[in-house]
């Protein structure tokens, strides 16, 4: 837990060091597959907050099932789009929905970057760690395609 907050810490503090100013103000973004999970996410200025259903395989053929909710912190923005490509780094709580997560709280940070492909669809990539109590650390790639709405 001591290792969570302090990567918690770290994310909150040092996501608005490298802050521009090139993001619109308001955002709505709709997620699919992974990335941050299937469901919705609002974003003002540089800190965003979503939630949704998220699916992860940390074996081959097997997938676990979590609620999942939090923050995402967005910098360095790249390109000369109105809507820019950028990085993000993000903390969330977790729910687990089945096997041996079920009934469980866990929590990630994930690092990753959104590229804009066309208008507001966006391809993410990014890699997060999930921490739960009397778990092992499972990091894992999380890809997504996702729509977003700019306001």
């Amino acid at each position: 837990m001591k290792q969570f907050l302090f990567l918690a810490l770290l994310v909150f503090t040092t996501g608005h060091l490298f802050s521009q100013s090139r993001f619109s103000t308001h955002e709505i973004s709709l997620n699919g597959f992974r990335n941050p999970s299937i469901g919705l996410e609002y974003r003002y200025k540089m800190v965003s907050v979503h939630a949704g259903y998220y699916l992860t395989n940390f074996e081959s053929g097997t997938t676990w099932k979590f609620a999942k909710t939090g923050l995402t912190f967005w910098f360095l923005p790249i390109g000369k789009r109105e809507n820019p490509s950028s990085f993000y780094s993000s903390v969330s709580y977790l729910r687990g929905l089945n096997r041996d997560y079920k009934n469980q709280n866990a929590s990630s940070v994930e690092l990753g970057f959104r590229f804009m492909i066309w208008k507001g669809l966006q391809f993410r990539l990014g890699i997060v760690g999930l921490f739960a109590e009397g778990k092992d650390l499972r990091i894992n790639p999380t890809p997504s395609i996702n729509y977003s709405f700019f306001f």
